[in-house]
């Protein structure tokens, strides 16, 4: 006997259904014989409508003899009952109940358990459990089957584990839909336990070699209790009968646990069973190959479709949409579009499918928000999975306004608290650096999930809001969902962008102590948060460990020793890569031609941009053609820099230019760089950064009246330039300044250091450079404008904070000026501590007096 500790549910009183007459039976009276006659005319009429489908006209006969006085027998009414279950009409079941109340008839256990089936489908369990309970000794296998199917249904899973262990105690053996009902009730994480205990049940009973239902409820209990796959394939391959359900059941649950590969392999060896795949099967196999990105395949499937006269179902349509906007190696809709525009019905599925494959493409946002404002047009209503991808393309165009409308609209469907439409909104509003917006929609959320968390946490590291992303990040292990390799690569990324090495640090023995030091994903963010942070050779220490690595890796470590002005190594890194058969991408070469523009290796950097295309048919973007302008402008070749520019396939963009003119800032072009900003200003009149470059090459060359010109069209525009800041983490906390601040707690003790090394750096030679001081002040006071630049007051804050054991990392958000450079390297010297300055464009080792770009950058 099976024995579980589980209390028999609680039983409920309810007014008997018994007569109050038992002995009187509402039946036709035999010497009536005109009544007779009537009744059995309507009583005949009555099974005819239900013989040929007719239901309602059968419910009206039965209306009709009530009026008359008169009823049915018990057949008949199990038979309307029965119609009224397989319809699925249960509004008709329950007047046909009250029909049967009305007639003082006593049910038999045919007819009560009927009625424990209609409300048990209808979701009523509780009228259902009632009917159970005031059946007595009329309970029979199948009423107890009934109510435990009832419970398993309805998502009681403790009642019809209950009533199934009480049924036992009766006397009562289960047959093939009770042990179907009982294993669906245990198909979570909760009960897998006793589920497989009545698994050992099912095989001494026999039924498990005998019954289909029963071997597929088993499957599911395996997947769904404890997403043991190899488990409910063993219970496929050892059910001595397969039909195509059975199946197209593996397939589907082989897809949802991500085996996209063992679907297929699976519905190959069906079709050579001899069983015909289904839609259901199709629908299966087509996601398989869209997760694969099968695209011969998928076309194969969908020939098949064809022929056996399937291409308009709506679920293989939907599919077919996703496996060729998934599989589209060129980003290309048009197939996707024509399989949705040929579909005669459009239901919710197809217009989310269609919507979703245009966001996920990438650059066809707005043809999505356009399908979007069709599908409401058609009067289609939109569901949570609709809103998730409308809200995404609104991210994507940067249109919060129009986000906020259709976030309006999920609000009046009372879909806005669901999850993924929630976390579309805390993306979109993080996108557009609107923390305090995506803060908001983040708290709203009635049930957050890791998704919730992890979005939200991306948005604070990639706005350098790290404090709040620590603390999310806590939040995340306090509530028990545990941080995934999301999570860190976040936090990660965020610690890289502000150069917390510190807080870097504690995620990487956070990952450690997780066991995710063997992710791919998080190893090639610890490469990138050691490099940015200027740590390379920790960077590299990540990279040597790992077992796996990919071009990400690789890449990470070439971009890396490129921005540290390490140029021979990333070369000897990017050749490595190439002999160990891994392929660059776009992304790689940017770092190659990155690494020969900061040494100035010309003719290195001319080799690697022509093989890009001939080598790894790597066509050339606008990027690989700035680093180019970069690598010639920076080594002086100005015309030859403008000749490239001119030459190339496709209009020059405002990164090109840019990159121009900074070159030309930095040679005192003048009259090229008023050409660049006239074709930055063409392309962007708004573009701050033109303006500023330009003025201060006027700046530097003691133009002051031009300056004032160029200042004054600033303030016309409303353009605003980006405040020149530096910082610098000091025991987990990062300390920032501006020109000139004395916000600082320790404010004179860093004046004082700054006067103290002013004196010490004069000493060995340095001599302030006015030159960059971009104000028409008298010499005296430039001189005193240049200590007051953020970067030279991080490093004298890193001085007096630090340890000597410990290089100071100073980071900051525009390029070094060319004096703060200049003293950095004096200081490294007087002091003798070793200092690290990321700006914009690259990192600076100073040491001993000699930086690592060699002063050219």
């Amino acid at each position: 006997m099976l024995s579980l500790s589980l209390s028999s549910p609680s039983k409920l009183s309810l007014p008997s259904l018994k007569p109050s007459n038992p002995s009187r039976q509402n039946l036709p009276s035999s010497s009536s014989s005109p009544h007779k006659q009537d009744f059995e005319l309507l009583n005949h009429r009555l099974i005819h409508h239900l013989n040929v489908g007719h239901l309602h006209k059968a419910i009206s006969t039965l209306d009709g003899m009530a009026q008359k006085g008169t009823h049915p027998d018990l057949t008949t009414y199990s038979l309307l009952l029965k119609s009224c279950i397989r319809s699925r009409n249960f509004q008709l079941g329950k007047v046909v109940h009250t029909r049967l109340a009305q007639s003082q008839l006593e049910p038999n256990s045919v007819v009560l358990n009927s009625l424990i089936s209609l409300y048990s489908k209808c979701g009523d369990w509780a009228k259902a459990k009632a009917i159970f309970r005031s059946m007595g000794d009329k309970r029979d296998l199948v009423s107890w089957s009934a109510m435990v199917s009832c419970f398993a249904n309805n998502d009681m899973e403790f009642e019809a584990i209950g009533t199934f262990l009480e049924m036992l105690e009766n006397g009562f053996h289960p047959n093939e839909y009770c042990f179907a009902a009982v294993i669906r009730a245990c198909s979570n994480a909760g009960n897998i336990s006793i589920g497989k205990m009545i698994f050992g049940f099912v095989i001494k009973s026999g039924y498990f070699e005998s019954d289909l239902c029963v071997g597929c409820a088993l499957i599911d209990m395996h997947v769904k209790g404890s997403g043991d796959v190899n488990l409910a394939y063993k219970v496929f391959e050892k059910m001595p009968e397969k039909n195509a359900v059975t199946w197209t059941l593996m397939i589907t649950r082989f897809m949802q646990l991500g085996y996209s590969r063992e679907a297929i392999d699976l519905f190959l060896d069906m079709v050579l069973s001899g069983n015909v795949p289904d839609q259901f099967t199709l629908s299966g196999v087509l996601s398989a190959c869209a997760e694969l990105k099968l695209l011969s395949l998928g076309q194969q499937l969908h020939s098949w479709v064809i022929r056996v006269g399937l291409p308009l179902d709506v679920c293989i349509g939907c599919c077919l949409v996703d496996m060729y906007a998934k599989c589209a190696s060129n980003g290309s809709l048009d197939n996707s579009r024509k399989i949705f525009d040929r579909m005669i019905d459009h239901n919710v599925m197809s217009w989310t499918a269609i919507i979703t494959g245009y966001v996920q493409s990438g650059g066809l946002d707005m043809e999505a928000v356009e399908l979007f404002h069709e599908m409401i047009k058609a009067h289609v209503t939109p569901n949570h999975f609709t809103f998730s991808s409308v809200l995404k393309a609104c991210a994507n165009l940067s249109d919060l306004r129009l986000g906020k409308q259709v976030y309006a609209h999920a609000v009046k469907l009372g879909l806005a608290s669901v999850n993924c439409v929630g976390n579309s909104l805390i993306s979109m509003y993080a996108r557009s650096s609107m923390m305090e917006d995506a803060r908001k929609a983040f708290d709203m959320l009635f049930e957050k999930n890791l998704v919730s968390y992890n979005t939200v946490v991306d948005g604070y590291a990639k706005n350098l809001n790290s404090e709040e992303a620590f603390q999310l990040f806590h939040e995340i292990e306090d509530v028990g969902l545990g941080a995934s390799a999301f999570t860190y690569a976040s936090l990660l990324s965020g610690a890289a962008s502000i150069g917390a090495i510190g807080k870097g640090e504690q995620i990487h023995a956070s990952v450690l102590k997780s066991g995710f030091e063997s992710n791919q994903c998080i190893s090639n963010a610890l490469i990138s948060m050691y490099s940015r942070c200027g740590n390379i050779e920790s960077a590299l220490h990540v990279f040597n460990d790992m077992g796996d690595r990919n071009v990400i890796s690789w890449t990470s470590m070439i971009t890396g020793f490129a921005k540290h002005g390490f140029a021979s190594r990333a070369m000897e890194f990017f050749h490595k890569m190439l002999e160990v058969g891994v392929r660059p991408n776009e992304i790689t070469y940017i770092a190659v031609l990155s690494a020969c523009s900061h040494v100035g290796l010309i003719s290195e950097g001319w080799k690697h941009f022509n093989a890009m295309y001939k080598e790894h048919s790597i066509v050339p973007r606008m990027e690989h053609y700035a680093c180019m302008v970069d690598l010639l402008g920076r080594s002086g070749s100005l015309l030859e820099a403008l000749e490239f520019v001119n030459s190339m396939p496709f209009k020059a963009d405002a990164l090109v230019w840019r990159t121009f003119l900074a070159a030309c800032r930095v040679h005192g072009n003048k009259e090229l760089g008023k050409h660049a900003a006239k074709m930055i200003l063409e392309q962007d009149p708004h573009d701050p950064a033109a303006y500023i470059l330009l003025s201060n090459l006027y700046a530097s060359s003691g133009q002051w009246e031009d300056v004032a010109i160029i200042r004054k069209n600033m303030k016309e525009r409303n353009l605003i330039k980006e405040a020149g800041c530096s910082w610098i983490e000091v025991e987990n906390t990062v300390h920032k300044f501006h020109v000139g601040d004395t916000s600082h707690s320790l404010a004179r003790e860093i004046y004082d250091q700054l006067n103290q090394l002013a004196l010490k750096i004069k000493e060995l030679g340095y001599v302030p450079d006015t030159e960059f001081v971009l104000h028409d002040v008298e010499d005296e006071l430039k001189e005193q404008y240049l200590f007051q630049h953020s970067e030279k007051i991080a490093v004298a804050f890193g001085l007096i904070s630090i340890s000597k054991s410990k290089p100071i990392r100073v980071f900051k958000n525009l390029r070094v000026c060319g004096d703060c450079h200049a003293a950095i390297k004096y200081i490294s010297m007087a002091t003798g501590r070793e200092i690290v300055v990321r700006d914009s464009n690259r990192f600076h080792h100073f040491k001993d007096g000699t930086c690592s770009c060699n002063d050219y950058w």
